[in-house]
């Protein structure tokens, strides 16, 4: 396998018998949606788990891929599910932790954060309603335009960008707070 060669042409592979191809498609789109999923649920497990779902269903449902070329949205749209469906099977925990360094330094409002900064981070992140996490993780760390959210999500353009603003507004003020506190 070519590490150049596209999504589509793996998927089509995989459609004509070469299984082999999908680890490709794997080893290409496993760190995103690991990052994905750890920020979405807070929790290395559980996110290990969404995303070996979610690449079991994808693989099981190849066929109904309309866009092969866009084989990483599509997975991403399974693994947004996948996070939906564990995040509602279990109680909400009261310290929820990103432990992916990755998101955490793009979600950080300043440069060079410290631990305790981060901490904050994460505890901010995991204060936010699933769907403004959700919005505010595909807009700000994973970088969709709001078409692609909407693909991704199911959702409205307008619900999304309202989703974004609102995440945007409580993180702002939770590490302006945040912030305050540490300067006492």
């Amino acid at each position: 396998m070519s590490e150049e060669e596209p999504d589509g042409a793996l998927v089509r592979r995989v459609l004509a018998g070469d299984t082999d191809a999908f680890a490709g498609l794997v080893a290409r789109h496993r760190d995103r949606g690991l990052r994905f999923a750890a920020s979405m649920l807070g929790d290395p497990s559980e996110a290990e788990e969404a995303l070996q779902d979610a690449f079991v269903r994808a693989y099981r449902s190849l066929g109904s891929c309309r866009e092969p070329d866009r084989f990483g949205a599509w997975l991403l749209q399974i693994l947004v599910n996948r996070c939906r469906t564990r995040g509602a099977g279990r109680r909400r925990r009261a310290r929820v932790f990103v432990r992916d360094e990755v998101a955490l330094e793009r979600a950080a409002a300043a440069p060079g954060t410290d631990r305790d900064w981060r901490e904050e981070i994460d505890l901010a992140l995991a204060q936010l309603d699933r769907l403004q996490r959700e919005a505010f993780l595909l807009k700000h760390v994973e970088g969709l335009d709001y078409e692609a959210m909407a693909r991704v999500t199911g959702a409205r353009i307008p619900a999304l960008k309202m989703r974004v603003k609102r995440a945007c507004d409580r993180l702002r003020v939770m590490l302006r707070e945040a912030d305050d506190d540490g300067a006492r």
